[in-house]
This record gives structure tokens, C-alpha cells and sequence, in this order.
């Protein structure tokens, strides 16, 4: 892995011990990849793989990612596999990620969201008053923690939260429980506070390979291909800030990366989102993928209109990180896209994922609109 143009340092995360939850996802995989690949040592803590096929199946990740495979609701385990891998970093990613899950699954949800944030705050308190020399805690939420209002401008890091699904309002519950833990225990202002730097991350509509889960459009358009049927596209005119995966995972590393130089001055909310050019109608970006694609893909518009309520707009304001962390995006949609596809044809063609996603965080890391 060559030195990058990002920001981020290579030496300062060979050898990091990180704990990661929720590793075993979409994001997990990618992120892991990424640390593992600039001389970190991972631990996570997940549940086994939600789908399949699976990223970290394909990417063949228990060969280099240490693994407890337990629920974050279960607080014992969890702390007690923190305490024992002594991190110096902690990424909190495990989640109930789906919208249309939470309506079917909101207690759940909110269970998974909410409290799982909680048992995690929890053990980090237990385990630096028992010693732990963590340096840095970044909890992942999401875009949909704020109260989104349709505004046609994007939202910024003192906008109000909320959330009209379960699952909006567990990522903002996420986001209130963590300031609170951050005020009560880690407040800089209170000299006998425990000294470690919380910061919450939201970002959303991340698009990339191996994504696999259901209800979401692109692994769903991957599917329909396979089987040479057409895309069924459910919302048409929606509008989304499409990014690729590495975007917001490129925010997670370098935010925790400064948190460890900057401590308490960088514990708070940040916002990591495409540029505004990124935003465009569902159907457009599915015809862009087909186009894309090739070999005869399509799509249709979902006759059955009696869907559960998703947001027709939602953007971010990422101006905070850029100008204080020094972040910004690197790939454009059509990169962003190409890149996806890219990886799903490799995939079909049975090349081995892992040198093949490490080769595009390697791209990534080379910065440009052209990868």
C-alpha cells in the first residue's frame, strides 16, 4: 500500500490495535481491508455475515480480521472482548441498517441502534477506568439522524435531529446517547472526566461492491441482472447524494486518525457526504448503471406503489470536515459507478476479491476524479 495523498498516514496506523463492531458487513469488510492494508490489527466484533453471498466471505477476511462473533445487545461479551483486545482506536459500525427492515423489526431496531450504542459506550467507560489507553471512539450513525424537512440544502451538524421510521430515529437516539455518555463522562471541561475523544459520523446512500443486502438499489439491480429480468425500480424521482463506500470510510479513518493528535477538540458530530453533482433521481442513476452495464440490462418502475415512507431528498453539508479535518470527496458518480460495476463483473468472473478491492482502495488512496 503506497503512502496516499488523503491525509492519511500509513505510519500512524501500522500497528494500531482497532476494534471494530459490525465488521463482518458491507462497510465492516471495506474499512477492514482498508486499516489492514496500512499495517493495523483488526479485531471485530460482529454477528455472523447478514447475506448471501457475503463480502467478507468473498474477500476471505477471517484469514486476516481477529473475530468475536457476537449481538452487540449482548453487553458481557462485548465488553469483555474489548478489555481483552487492549484497542487503541474504536469504530463502532454494527447496526440494524435498513429502512424497510425497521418498519417490519422496530423494536428491534431500535434495540440494535440505540442500545447497542449504549453497551459500547458502556464497556469503552469500563475499560479506560480499568486502564485501557483508548485513544479515540467514532461512533457511525447516519444521515437520517436529522429531521429531515425536504430541504433542498444540505444539512449541517447543528440541525436538529429526529427521525420519521425506526430506523431514523434509532441513528438519531445513536447520536443523543452518545453526546450524553460524552458530557457525563468524557466532558473535557471536567478534570476528573475519563480523557478520550468521542466523535459520531454520519453519512448515507453509500453505493460500492459486495454489497449484497436486500431493499437497497443496487445490490437488488446486481440481482436482477443476474437473472436477466429488469431492474423494478420503487421511487423513481427520489433523489439521493449517491457515494462510493470508500468516501465516508476515508472521514472514519482520518477523523479517528486527527481525534488521536487533537483529542476533545474533534468530539463531536461530523458529516461526511458527496459533492452536490452526486445527487441525482433514482431512475437516472439506474440508468446510468445500465448503460453502464451492457448486455441488454433494463429497468421498469415498480407498479405496486403502497411502499413504506422513504425521504424524497436528504443531503449533507460537509463543510466542517473539509475545512477542519481536510476531507473531501475523490470520486464523481460516474467514478463512483464505474468502480461498483467494476467490482460486480470481477466478482462474476471469479477473480479474488480481496486483491481486487484492495486494488481500487489503492486507486482511492491515489486520489483524482479519475481513480
Amino acid at each position: 500500500m503506497r503512502l496516499d495523498n488523503l491525509g492519511l498516514d500509513p505510519d500512524f496506523w501500522r500497528g494500531k490495535k482497532v476494534f471494530l463492531t459490525g465488521h463482518t458487513g458491507f462497510k465492516g469488510t471495506w474499512i477492514s481491508l482498508w486499516l489492514h492494508a496500512m499495517g493495523a490489527s483488526v479485531t471485530g466484533y460482529s454477528l455472523r455475515p447478514a447475506t448471501q453471498p457475503s463480502i467478507y466471505e468473498i474477500c476471505r477476511m477471517n484469514e486476516i480480521v481477529s473475530s468475536y462473533i457476537h449481538d452487540i445487545r449482548d453487553y458481557n461479551s462485548l465488553a469483555d472482548a474489548l478489555l481483552k483486545t487492549e484497542p487503541d482506536i474504536v469504530i463502532h459500525m454494527a447496526a440494524q441498517p435498513l429502512v424497510r427492515e425497521s418498519y417490519a423489526e422496530p423494536a428491534a431496531t431500535f434495540e440494535i441502534n440505540m442500545m447497542g450504542t449504549v453497551h459500547l459506550l458502556e464497556a469503552v467507560r469500563q475499560a479506560v477506568q480499568n486502564g485501557s489507553s483508548i485513544s479515540a471512539v467514532v461512533n457511525v450513525t447516519s444521515d437520517k439522524c436529522y429531521d429531515n424537512q425536504e430541504w433542498t440544502w444540505g444539512y449541517r451538524e447543528i440541525d436538529p435531529l429526529g427521525g420519521s421510521d425506526p430506523y431514523s430515529g434509532s441513528k438519531a437516539g445513536s447520536e443523543i446517547i452518545t453526546n450524553s455518555y460524552r458530557r457525563a463522562f468524557f466532558n473535557p471541561l471536567d478534570s476528573g472526566a475519563l480523557k478520550v475523544p468521542i466523535a459520531t459520523a454520519r453519512a448515507g446512500n453509500v453505493i460500492g461492491g459486495g454489497d449484497w443486502s436486500k431493499d437497497r438499489l443496487v445490490p437488488d439491480s446486481i440481482r436482477a441482472i443476474r437473472n436477466k429480468k429488469p431492474i423494478v425500480i420503487r421511487y423513481p424521482e427520489a433523489i439521493r447524494p449517491w457515494q462510493h463506500v470508500l468516501e465516508p470510510l476515508y472521514g472514519y479513518l482520518l477523523l479517528a486518525q486527527k481525534m488521536t493528535d487533537s483529542g476533545a477538540a474533534l468530539s463531536r458530530g461530523w458529516n461526511f457526504g458527496p459533492d452536490y453533482e452526486n445527487a441525482v433521481s433514482v431512475q437516472r442513476l439506474v440508468n446510468l448503471l445500465c448503460k453502464e452495464w451492457g448486455d441488454g440490462a433494463s429497468f421498469i418502475a415498480d407498479p405496486i406503489t403502497d411502499h413504506p415512507h422513504e425521504a424524497h431528498y436528504l443531503s449533507l453539508d460537509s463543510s466542517l470536515a473539509r475545512q477542519t479535518l481536510g476531507w473531501k470527496p475523490q470520486w464523481n458518480l460516474d467514478v463512483t459507478l464505474s468502480r461498483t460495476i467494476e467490482w460486480y463483473k470481477a466478482y462474476l468472473q471469479k477473480q479474488d476479491m480481496r486483491e481486487f478491492s484492495l486494488r481500487q482502495i489503492n486507486a482511492y488512496m491515489g486520489g483524482g476524479q479519475t481513480g
